[in-house]
């Protein structure tokens, strides 16, 4: 009998292989209110069908399949939240709730990537369909993961060393909100193009900060740019401009900054590095099969800082989120 060689284990194909598997199980335990079910305490497989309000037999498929994930713990019978699910999945936390961005993975994301073998010999996004209520759907999903990065980034950056901070370019309000929480004194601009503005602008109030920003609604690529600024936030910008146009917004946001400031470009990135982060490339696929938008890789954009007088001098991933590249101005 013929053994496997060394380093032929197929456990990590078949891991990969059946992820959809557990992608939707996650969705349907989390639209259930399976978490929120266990924020009580500790339940058995039947006591926690009885506080979800579903079958027995699907709970136990739920659960187990968490508990084999690490979203869940299971001891004696009984399961109950991880730090994680209980703080992003349960509710009536101070953290993001990420249910909103369960249902938009579900909802919308899901059904693009069932056509991703064609986006993949074409290299063209999946027909984006947002009527209805898959609009809210679409919005609250992207606007709550866009919450968990600025939470993210508050929390693995120090904002407190500047005094004004310039958001150019973003759509979520979140990014600067989080900031000048951190920064109880400094002063904000929000600049940025289309509807969202307002939305924007609605976040930065509901947070506390509205008395210490800016709102202005103009076209990064031509519109006029305040300047003067210690700090310049390009958060999510990257991604959805080519080439030539990411060139000219990180040399006007270079006009906007005061000697030395400091430049944080947060995205997703792909890597030179020996083993890529997983997250930045399977974001690559979704916002190919999405809305066609680009992934770059983080050498390039690199190149578009330094040669419009930003000196990148680290990078830097953050859980569960994109990495940011942080630069001075030279």
């Amino acid at each position: 009998m013929s053994h496997p060689a060394p380093g032929t284990d197929p456990s990590a194909i078949l891991g990969v292989a059946t992820g959809y598997m557990a992608a939707k199980q996650l969705f349907a335990a989390s639209e259930a209110g399976l978490f929120a079910a266990l924020a009580g305490g500790p339940a058995t497989a039947s006591e926690l069908a009885e506080r979800a309000g579903i079958p027995e037999r699907t709970t136990r498929i739920l659960a187990d399949t968490m508990a084999g994930l690490g979203l869940l713990t299971r001891a004696d019978g009984r399961y109950a939240n991880t730090p994680a699910t209980s703080a992003y999945l349960a509710g009536g936390t101070q953290e993001t709730d990420l249910r909103p961005f369960l249902a938009f993975l579900d909802a919308i994301s899901y059904g693009h990537w069932l056509g991703f073998a064609d986006t993949s010999r074409t290299a063209e996004p999946q027909k984006l369909d947002l009527g209805g209520d898959r609009m809210q759907t679409f919005l609250g999903g992207v606007m709550t993961y866009n919450a968990l990065h600025a939470r993210m980034l508050a929390d693995n950056f120090d904002f407190t060393r500047f005094s004004r901070i310039l958001d150019f370019g973003g759509l979520s309000g979140s990014f600067l909100a989080e900031a000048l929480r951190s920064a109880e004194k400094a002063h904000g601009t929000f600049l940025s193009g289309g509807e969202l503005v307002e939305f924007a602008r609605k976040v930065l109030e509901d947070a506390g900060v509205g008395d210490r920003i800016d709102v202005v609604q103009s076209d990064p690529l031509t519109g006029d740019v305040p300047e003067g600024f210690d700090l310049v936030l390009l958060e999510h910008v990257v991604h959805r401009f080519d080439a030539e146009q990411n060139k000219a917004i990180v040399e006007r946001a270079r006009r906007a900054a005061a000697p030395g400031a400091t430049l944080v470009l947060l995205d997703f990135f792909l890597d030179s590095d020996p083993e890529q982060r997983v997250l930045d490339a399977v974001h690559a696929g979704e916002y190919l099969v999405i809305d066609g938008t680009v992934v770059y890789p983080e050498d390039e954009v690199r190149g578009w800082l330094t040669a419009a007088g930003w000196e990148p001098v680290e990078t830097r991933a953050l859980p569960g989120s994109p990495r940011i590249i942080i630069a001075e101005a030279r």
